[in-house]
């Protein structure tokens, strides 16, 4: 089951306020967890981070060992942490902070505690936040309503061959990379092939979700030098499985599916804006029949990409 959203606007507004109407008319596909990936207007310097920790009870240690981290990586807290307030055991926190010297090396060096505090995106503007619940429940939780940005991702996920903890839920950043994050809908039916020959190449997985795995492959795609488009196309191809999945960076929002093109996905198109779903009436969330033109619905092209601000889509 599952359900994956995307939205994009013409300038900076309420895009997480529409990702929770994506998401919540597609709440019947699983309630388990749902999670946004949102794309605020980028900053010149600096990072946000998202993060997830699993004590709250344990909240100040693990930030003081995490900044500890961050120092000796050249970075520092440009900003107080804050946290949510909900009773839940696991707590998420979001941080402002400078350039580490190098983020691939600090990435590696933070996901040392990743049992304590595991680091959920980075980005100039990019925030994931993912929790249990359906999409209501989570965006009160978090304030994702009132989260202003050009473009994101939306998931619906309903736990079929991993747990419900909500780091298990999408989306998934493609660590190290800052400001790239995917959601799927389907199965990797070679996750375990690819997930040894990755971690052979030193990836490390925080879960068993099989939809991790895209997100570490893009990464290592990204690393050989590909652009997320040819990464896109490469996917199709390379990774068995029945699947869908969209991916998001800093100006752009692409999807791929397998050969069979087995799993839906509703595009469509309006003064320039785009919003896509896996199903027709989530996209009538956000959009009427006045002058919406559909790009794809559940056709033959197999992967496309829509860039903020210049966009089109590519089959």
């Amino acid at each position: 089951m599952c359900g994956i959203a995307g939205r994009i606007l013409n300038a900076p507004g309420k895009v997480g306020r529409d990702l929770v109407e994506l998401m919540d008319a597609q709440e019947h596909r699983g309630a388990d967890s749902t999670g946004f990936a949102i794309y605020g207007v980028p900053r010149d310097s600096g990072y946000v981070v998202r993060a997830m920790g699993f004590d709250r009870d344990a909240m100040g240690k693990d930030l003081e060992d995490y900044l500890a981290i961050l120092r000796q990586h050249g970075g520092d807290f440009t900003a107080d942490p804050t946290w949510d307030n909900g009773d839940s055991q696991h707590y998420s926190v979001r941080m402002e902070i400078s350039d580490p010297r190098d983020v691939a090396m600090w990435t590696k060096a933070a996901d040392q505690i990743c049992e304590r505090l595991e680091m959920q995106s980075v980005g100039r503007s990019l925030e994931i936040i993912k929790d249990t619940g359906g999409a209501y429940e989570v965006a009160d939780k978090h304030g994702v309503r009132d989260m202003v940005g050009t473009h994101g991702l939306g998931h619906a996920r309903l736990a079929t061959e991993s747990d419900v903890r909500p780091n298990a839920s999408h989306p998934f950043w493609a660590r190290p990379f800052p400001d790239v994050a995917i959601v799927h809908n389907g199965q990797i039916t070679d996750y375990y092939t690819w997930r040894s020959k990755l971690e052979r190449k030193g990836y490390r997985f925080l879960t068993y979700n099989d939809s991790e795995l895209i997100a570490v492959w893009v990464s290592d795609r990204m690393k050989e030098g590909l652009s997320l488009e040819q990464a896109l196309i490469r996917s199709i191809d390379e990774i068995d499985g029945v699947f869908t999945f969209m991916i998001g960076g800093p100006d752009t929002i692409g999807w791929a599916k397998d050969r069979f093109a087995m799993k839906p996905l509703v595009v469509v198109e309006q003064n320039g804006e785009m919003a896509a779903a896996t199903e027709e009436q989530a996209v009538r969330r956000v959009y009427d029949d006045d002058g919406v033109s559909i790009l794809n619905y559940d056709g033959p092209s197999l992967h496309g990409i829509w860039g903020v601000g210049n966009r089109r889509a590519a089959a």
